[in-house]
């Protein structure tokens, strides 16, 4: 009787019912707990938002956007969703601060991680990285951090909390090491500190032609998280995020650089965070789901 029941539903949906309503609309078997091996963690919380919120939104928006999407990739010549993804409820935000919200984000990576999945978080705002990279970190000892951002992030303290977007790679530098490209925008303390640190940052300015690429990816560990600030773009490509900069990456200089890492490296986890839907049209939440996408197909196919 169960498994009629259950031919009947699965035929039911199919024929007569909207697809499921997760990432990339896909259905059975490959949309299920046990198949998947790629986990999308979507966590809507923007606590230390100081200049346009509603990047909280951002998580429902692009997985609303991904029910559009060709699951076949052109470039990779498969259906990356063949390798299962599946798709977590919401993480409910934690109302006492972000570093409570940061801590829940950790535990929650930190048993999908210790169950063999790959997590891809879906912020909210950039601060929940921490606890991400953190879980990570505890996996992969010799892990390095990706950073494509439009902003350095590396102030100490911000608005009275050091678990602000505006310092969440100097949180994650106390973790492991950190490389950032599409950087346009820092403070005078920030500047100081990369000075003080001896950093190299990869500044929005210079192109991603081969030479840069290939040095980006020679300062990375062979295993690699990836953090990726939706306003790292040019905002002509995605306007809807809170704090946009002038200037920025484009869609296939950026695609560039993640194929060449995901040849070199082992990518074992990202997050993409900040999208602002209510800022722009629903083309930038389509934008960085087709970008997440491509990234998971990256991540799972061969090296």
């Amino acid at each position: 009787i169960f498994t009629k029941t259950r031919m009947f539903l699965n035929e039911s949906i199919d024929r007569q019912h909207f697809p499921p309503r997760n990432f990339g609309a896909i259905s059975s078997p490959h949309n299920l707990f046990e198949n998947a091996s790629v986990v999308i963690l979507p966590v809507p919380y923007d606590g230390t938002t100081d200049w346009r919120s509603g990047t909280r939104e951002g998580p429902a928006a692009i997985i609303d956007a991904s029910q559009y999407m060709e699951l076949y990739d052109i470039e990779l010549d498969r259906e990356i969703h063949e390798a299962g993804i599946y798709t977590m409820p919401e993480v409910q935000p934690v109302m006492s601060g972000p570093e409570g919200m940061v801590q829940r984000v950790y535990e929650v990576e930190k048993n999908l991680l210790e169950l063999g999945k790959k997590v891809i978080m879906l912020g909210g705002e950039h601060s929940l990285t921490t606890g991400a990279v953190k879980a990570h970190k505890e996996l992969f000892p010799k892990l390095t951090v990706l950073q494509l951002d439009a902003h350095a992030d590396l102030r100490d303290e911000y608005l009275g909390t050091g678990f602000s977007h505006a310092c969440v790679m100097r949180r994650v530098l106390d973790i492991c090491p950190i490389v950032q490209a599409g950087i346009r925008s820092m403070s005078l303390e920030e500047s100081g500190f990369v000075k003080k640190r001896g950093m190299e940052l990869f500044f929005a300015r210079e192109p991603l032609e081969r030479g840069t690429i290939n040095k980006i990816v020679s300062n990375l560990s062979e295993k690699v998280y990836i953090t990726i600030d939706t306003d790292v773009f040019d905002p002509g490509l995605v306007p809807a995020v809170g704090t946009p900069e002038p200037g920025g990456l484009g869609w296939y200089d950026t695609i560039s650089l993640l194929r060449e890492v995901s040849r070199k490296r082992d990518i074992v986890g990202f997050d993409v965070v900040e999208l602002c839907p209510r800022e722009g049209p629903a083309a930038s939440a389509y934008f960085v789901a087709r970008l997440t996408y491509k990234l998971i197909g990256y991540m799972t196919g061969p090296r």
